[in-house]
């Protein structure tokens, strides 16, 4: 969980300003939209090397706004791994903007990781490319199946809950998530590894 800004006690009013569980396949504000279902829940997404944009206007007066999402990361992520013998696999980066600036750009690595096995690490719960975390740091789930080359692999896919506060006035807001992912020796790069999103929540507060 990735937290900025006062304590809730400070908060004088909180307005959620988007709800969507994609249940409905409500894509309304969104480009680059896709819905898939995963795990027996509809997902936004599968995304590899593109992702996309969630546009909203007419936001009530606030000081700061709360973003949440559930993120997949599916199958075989390399996290901080630059690759070898050629073969380029890595990093595999993911990224989440408002209106523009970058406030989440990290790794994830989702290989297996046993005893006397060397674990390609990530950046998360950190930025890239300055951090070196083990597999699945900070993850609320880590057992979830596979969707592709990994499907019906537990542990194919781990859950990471993003909380996210960051100052913020204007009336109009751009959310944009999106990764550069490496996989060179993949004829199915999608297959190979990819992620989505669920349960987005924007609250908008006023200090």
């Amino acid at each position: 969980m990735i937290l900025f800004g006062s304590c809730a006690k400070d908060y004088r009013n909180q307005a959620e300003v988007y709800s969507n569980d994609f249940e409905q396949s409500n894509l309304t504000g969104i480009s680059g939209g896709e819905i898939e279902t995963f795990n027996n829940s509809k997902v936004l997404g599968r995304y590899n090397n593109n992702g996309f944009e969630l546009s909203l206007t007419n936001l009530p007066e606030h000081d700061l706004v709360e973003i949440s999402f559930d993120l997949y990361i599916h199958d075989s992520w390399d996290g901080n791994k630059e690759g070898e013998d050629g073969i380029v696999d890595g990093p595999d980066l993911w990224e989440m903007m408002l209106d523009g600036k970058s406030y989440i750009r990290t790794t994830f690595s989702n290989v297996p990781c046993g005893t006397n096995t060397f674990c390609e690490p990530q950046s998360y719960p950190h930025n890239y490319p300055n951090n070196n975390n083990n597999p699945k740091t900070g993850a609320a789930n880590r057992n979830l199946p596979g969707v592709c080359n990994m499907a019906g692999v537990v542990g194919g896919t781990s859950l990471y809950k993003i909380v996210k506060q960051i100052k913020h006035s204007d009336q109009q807001l751009i959310l944009k998530c999106i990764d550069q992912l490496k996989q060179s020796n993949s004829p199915d790069p999608k297959c190979d590894e990819s992620w989505s999103v669920d349960n987005i929540k924007i609250k908008a507060i006023r200090l």
